[in-house]
């Protein structure tokens, strides 16, 4: 957690102040048993009024002054870990924006979302704690030793006994509760995940009558959850008990001796009772202490776990030296392109080489598994290659700024995904700045004017999270006109016709190849019929190119094209 600490530097003003005022308040505190024990050993054995009374009011100008500073600390306390909160959540969310889709995977969405919030929640809790206890706590506690024994050296023996008997409970519990602080993060992950795919996959789980194994599911993810739990709060709640008993143990030693003392007159009446103060600070400082204690285990294992976040170093990332290509024309160009995903058997794709250019369509269709959809994450740099390379305009795209190259590149991906927002805010998301007419031709291109018209606040209307009050093929329309509206040098479109009708994939298709007539057009599909009229067709099998050419001459040529059209066309349909 001391790693995290570094990113207080821009708080460095609060926190020394914070810890100055903690400083003063103890200070104050320290005092009053003091002045107390002079009312008593001075004013009240003398019959001194006037003296019990200056004393008395300089007392309250101590706690006065004490509880103005503990207000002002908590109030720069809380603004300090708010603010630091803040920039951590802000440097995670950072981080993960630049994660290849590799380490984001690695590390899970449901876990992402748990240690950006409540894992960095408790490391502001327990900073607020450690702010206003780090200086208060141990300087009450060695403080309070100095002045108890400054009133009576031999009854302070006491604390020999006492602080060893604490500091073992709270260093015993400590170690014990480390473990289970970890395991109830995990545990609260588990629990994040199994919920999050429960609600997203709702309509499935509801079409396959899977509810009850759904909640088991939920139920055993919670279980484990409780029981962690438990286990933590019963560990911790121990410690409470313990420290309250040695604290009612003390205070009856500190009285019984100290009236022995007393009754022998080697101790005074108001000494007794500001030591028995400073007793009960000592011991409530300790309470602190175990306090904090309890908190650090939890915070120690979420602060590793957003270390890890922060200490994932990208893999995918922007050259030192930049280049850009001499022209903007949209040439994509593979040579001998390999790529595997980690971990797997063998390559997604092997020796894949083709170059497409501007005003030209290239298809690229096979069978599941084939490779097309990885050939496609490859152009905007989703994942790094293993051989070849892969040029934009000439230039390999390692040594393009990953907002320059992804610039150039109009993106349709295979699934649509809309976010909340109007439907007009969605198809600007290609395109901040467009205006109200780019948005309109847009989706007019993506034939999806129709049905926005049809809404109730047209442009206007709100799409839900996730897009669920729209169809599938209003999602890839959406989609489409999302990356119309950039008007890219390159178009990339991942299977992006499957949920629309013949009809409108046809239209589609005629407005796309009007609007995008001087681009780079790059499309992935499954269908026959959207592929056929492109200018050139590559087809691929288990990640390699089998056949290259247009529908008339793949047809003569390719037996996997020749059997993929076979299987979707009638006879009359291919002739």
């Amino acid at each position: 957690m001391i790693k995290l600490f570094r990113f207080l530097k821009p708080f460095g003003w609060s926190v020394a102040a914070v810890l100055a005022l903690i400083f003063f308040q103890s200070l104050s505190d320290l005092y009053l048993p003091t002045l107390m024990s002079d009312i008593v050993d001075i004013g009240i054995v003398n019959g001194d009024t006037r003296y019990i009374l200056n004393i008395g009011g300089l007392m309250l100008i101590f706690a006065a002054a004490s509880a103005l500073c503990m207000i002002t600390a908590g109030f720069l306390s809380s603004k300090v870990a708010a603010g630091f909160g803040r920039n951590l959540r802000g440097m995670v969310f950072s981080r993960v924006e630049s994660y290849s889709l590799y380490e984001f995977d690695s590390v899970g969405t449901a876990s992402l979302i748990t240690r950006t919030t409540n894992d960095i929640t408790q490391i502001q809790q327990v900073l607020i704690i450690m702010m206003r206890m780090m200086v208060s706590a141990p300087m009450m506690c060695i403080g309070g030793v100095i002045m108890a024994a400054s009133k009576d050296a031999v009854l302070s023996l006491i604390f020999v006994v006492v602080l060893p008997v604490l500091a073992g409970a709270i260093l015993l519990i400590f170690r014990k509760g480390v473990p289970l602080f970890k395991a109830m993060q995990v545990n609260l992950d588990t629990l994040n995940r199994v919920l999050r795919e429960g609600l997203t996959g709702i309509r499935v789980v509801r079409a396959f009558n899977r509810l009850g194994h759904e909640r088991k599911r939920f139920l055993e993810a919670n279980s484990r959850l409780t029981d962690t739990a438990i286990r933590v709060n019963k560990l911790m709640a121990s410690l409470m008990p313990v420290m309250m008993l040695v604290l009612n143990l003390s205070t009856i030693a500190i009285v019984w001796f100290g009236g022995i003392r007393v009754d022998n007159g080697d101790m005074q009446v108001g000494d007794m009772m500001a030591f028995l103060q400073y007793a009960t600070q000592i011991m409530f400082s300790l309470i602190m202490i175990s306090f904090m204690f309890i908190m650090l285990p939890r915070a120690e294992a979420s602060a590793v776990r957003i270390n890890e976040v922060l200490n994932i170093v990208p893999e995918i990332k922007d050259p030192e030296k930049v280049k850009k290509p001499d022209s903007k024309r949209g040439f994509v160009e593979f040579k001998n392109v390999t790529f595997s995903y980690p971990g797997a058997e063998r390559p997604a794709i092997s020796n894949i080489s083709f170059l497409a250019g501007p005003g030209q369509v290239t298809a690229i269709i096979g069978g599941t598994g084939s490779g097309k959809s990885t050939l496609i994450n490859l152009i905007p740099r989703f994942y790094d290659i293993d051989g070849g390379s892969i040029l934009i305009d000439g230039v390999d795209v390692r040594e393009m700024a990953q907002e320059s190259l992804r610039a150039k590149i109009g993106f349709v991906p295979q699934k649509a995904v809309l976010f909340t927002g109007t439907i007009a805010d969605n198809i600007r998301f290609g395109k901040e700045g467009a205006t109200d007419d780019e948005v309109r031709r847009a989706a007019e291109t993506a034939q999806a004017v129709e049905f926005i018209t049809g809404m109730k606040d047209g442009f206007d209307s709100v799409i839900a999270q996730g897009g669920v009050n729209v169809s599938g093929g209003q999602k890839q329309r959406l989609s489409i006109a999302r990356a119309l509206v950039r008007k890219p040098e390159i178009y990339v479109f991942d299977d992006t016709f499957s949920a629309l009708d013949f009809k409108t994939d046809a239209r589609l298709r005629a407005a796309l190849r009007e609007e995008t007539a001087d681009a780079t057009v790059l499309i992935v599909a499954q269908r026959v019929s959207t592929v056929m009229d492109a200018d050139r067709i590559i087809v691929m099998e288990e990640g390699k190119i089998v056949g290259t050419g247009s529908h008339k001459e793949l047809l003569n040529t390719c037996g996997v094209y020749r059997e993929i059209v076979y299987s979707q066309l009638s006879g009359e349909e291919i002739a």
